[in-house]
C-alpha cells in the first residue's frame, strides 16, 4: 500500500471515528427516523425509546421505557389510543417541525406532536434525554416535550399541575388494562379551588381518593411522602406562571416512579436491582379511611380502630343517623349535637393532631395571617367551623391560614404525619361553665367590676 493510500485510509478512519462518537444515538432528525425494530437510547443509557407490544397483545406502540431495568417498564406511550397493527411503523420528524407516527408508504397519521406556528427550516430534531423526557427542538429551542403529556407514570423532574401561561394542566392517567395502554378510567390531578389539592378520580366526576392539601412539607393525606426517604418531595411551586409539584431523587442512580394503575391506585415504586423487582413505598387508597368522604360531612375516620367502627364524629358533633352508624355506615356523616348553641360567648376550639385536614375546596385561604390571627378570624365569623395552618413548614406566625365555612368532609387521622386541625365547639364542649361565661359577659357589658 502506497504512502498516499495509507493517508487516505487513516483520514477515512478518523472521519469514521469522529462521526461514530459525535453523532448522537439519542436523536431523531429529518433524515434519521425510528423504524419498528430500532431503539433510541438516551445519552446516559437510562431510558430507551422504540416500538413495543404489551403482554398478550400484537398491537404496536411507540413508548419510552427503562433501559437498565430487566423487567420492561414502559413509562410513556405516544399513540395510546391509536395502535399500529403491523410492524411497518415509523416515527419521524417532518418538515413542519413535528414528530409524526405513520406506516411506511402510508399517509395516515397515528400520532403527532401537533405543534403549530413553527417556522419551517432544516434544524428540527427530537432527543431522548436521560431523564426519560422526549424533547422536540427547533434549533436549540424546544417546542414540545413528553413530560408535558404524561401517560400513567410520573418520573423525577416531571411536573404535575398547571402551566398558567400555556394553559396546560398536566394529568396522569391509567392504562385501560395491562395489555392496553389507552387512556383508562383513573386520573391523578391537581385541583386549584381553595388550597391546592391532589385527587384520584374515576371518570370525570367521581373522586376516589384525596392526597390532601399541600402542607409545605408534603401532601397532608400521604404521611409516607417525606424528604427523609430517597426522594425529595418538597418541590412545590405556586406563582404567576404555574402551580405544580414534582419530585427529585437524592440519588440519581436509583430508579423511582409514581404510577396510576388500571385497578385504581396511586403507587410509589422503586427498583431493587438485587431482587430484580419493583418495591412499593406506598400505595393509596389502601384502607376504608382512604375512600373519599367515607365518613360523610363532619365525620372523622380513624383507620387504627381495629375492632370498633372506623368512623367517628368531630368534636361537638353526633351521628346524623344512629341506625346507620350501628350498621357501620357513616356516609350520612354527623350533625351538631342537640342543644348546641354556637357563636355564643365561650366558643373555642378542640385541637386534633396528626390529621389530614378536611377537603379545602370550600375553604378560604389567607397566606398573610399567622395561626393566632387565623383563630381570631374564625371566632369572629359564625359560619367558620374550623381552621388550620396553610404551611406547617413555616413558623406559626407566618404559616398562612385556612378556614372552613361549610361542611367539613374527608377528615382522617394518622399515627404520625398530617398536621394540627382546630375544630370550633361551644363552651360546654370545652368543659367550661357556660352559665359563668354568660354572667361574665353580662357584667362586662354593664361595666361592673368583680
Amino acid at each position: 500500500m502506497s504512502y498516499q493510500e495509507r493517508g487516505i485510509l487513516v483520514s477515512m478512519l478518523i472521519f469514521f471515528l469522529f462521526f461514530r462518537f459525535c453523532t448522537s444515538i439519542d436523536t431523531i432528525t429529518l433524515t434519521r427516523p425510528v423504524k419498528d425494530g430500532d431503539i433510541l437510547v438516551s445519552n446516559g443509557e437510562s431510558f430507551a425509546l422504540g416500538f413495543f407490544s404489551p403482554a398478550n397483545s400484537s398491537n404496536r406502540y411507540v413508548g419510552i421505557w427503562y433501559n437498565k431495568v430487566s423487567e420492561q417498564t414502559v413509562v410513556w406511550v405516544a399513540n395510546r389510543d391509536t395502535p399500529i397493527t403491523n410492524s411497518s411503523g415509523i416515527l419521524s420528524v417532518d418538515k413542519t417541525g413535528n414528530l409524526v407516527l405513520h406506516e411506511k408508504g402510508q399517509s395516515f397519521v397515528f400520532w403527532t406532536t401537533n405543534v403549530s406556528g413553527v417556522v419551517a427550516n432544516d434544524v428540527f430534531s427530537a432527543q431522548l434525554l436521560d431523564s426519560g423526557n422526549l424533547v422536540l427542538f427547533q434549533g436549540e429551542v424546544y417546542s414540545w416535550q413528553s413530560f408535558d403529556h404524561p401517560s400513567n407514570t410520573l418520573l423525577p423532574g416531571m411536573k404535575l399541575g398547571l402551566d398558567r401561561k400555556a394553559g396546560l394542566n398536566r394529568v396522569v392517567t391509567s392504562w385501560k388494562s395491562s395489555w392496553n395502554p389507552g387512556v383508562g378510567d383513573y386520573s391523578y390531578k391537581m385541583e386549584f379551588v381553595g388550597s391546592t389539592q391532589l385527587f384520584l378520580y374515576k371518570g370525570n366526576m367521581t373522586r376516589i381518593w384525596r392526597a390532601g392539601s399541600w402542607t409545605g412539607r408534603g401532601w397532608s393525606g400521604v404521611p409516607g411522602m417525606t424528604k427523609d426517604y430517597i426522594f425529595n418531595t418538597s418541590n412545590y411551586i405556586n406563582n404567576a406562571d404555574e402551580v405544580v409539584v414534582f419530585f427529585l431523587m437524592l440519588n440519581s442512580s436509583i430508579f423511582s416512579r409514581l404510577v396510576v394503575t388500571e385497578s385504581g391506585t396511586v403507587d410509589r415504586l422503586t427498583w431493587h436491582e438485587a431482587d430484580r423487582k419493583w418495591i412499593g413505598f406506598w400505595s393509596h387508597p389502601k384502607d376504608q379511611c382512604d375512600g373519599y368522604n367515607h365518613c360523610g360531612p363532619f365525620g372523622f375516620c380513624d383507620p387504627y380502630k381495629s375492632v370498633t367502627f372506623e368512623c367517628d364524629c368531630l368534636p361537638g358533633y353526633e351521628p346524623q343517623s344512629l341506625q346507620d352508624w350501628y350498621i357501620r355506615d357513616g356516609s350520612k356523616g354527623c350533625k351538631r349535637k342537640v342543644g348546641t348553641q354556637m357563636c355564643q360567648v365561650g366558643d373555642g376550639f378542640v385541637e386534633l393532631a396528626h390529621v389530614m385536614v378536611p377537603d379545602t375546596s370550600t375553604a378560604r385561604v389567607n397566606m398573610s395571617l399567622g395561626l393566632k390571627a387565623c383563630e381570631e378570624l374564625c371566632l369572629r365569623d359564625c359560619t367558620c367551623m374550623g381552621y388550620a395552618s396553610a404551611d406547617i413548614s413555616k413558623a406559626a406566625w407566618d404559616g398562612g391560614c385556612i378556614t372552613w365555612l361549610g361542611d367539613m368532609i374527608d377528615t382522617k387521622t394518622f399515627s404520625d404525619g398530617g398536621q394540627t386541625f382546630y375544630v370550633r365547639v361551644e363552651a360546654a364542649e370545652l368543659g367550661t361553665s357556660y352559665a359563668l361565661l354568660i354572667l361574665i359577659f353580662i357584667f362586662s357589658k354593664l361595666n361592673f367590676s368583680f
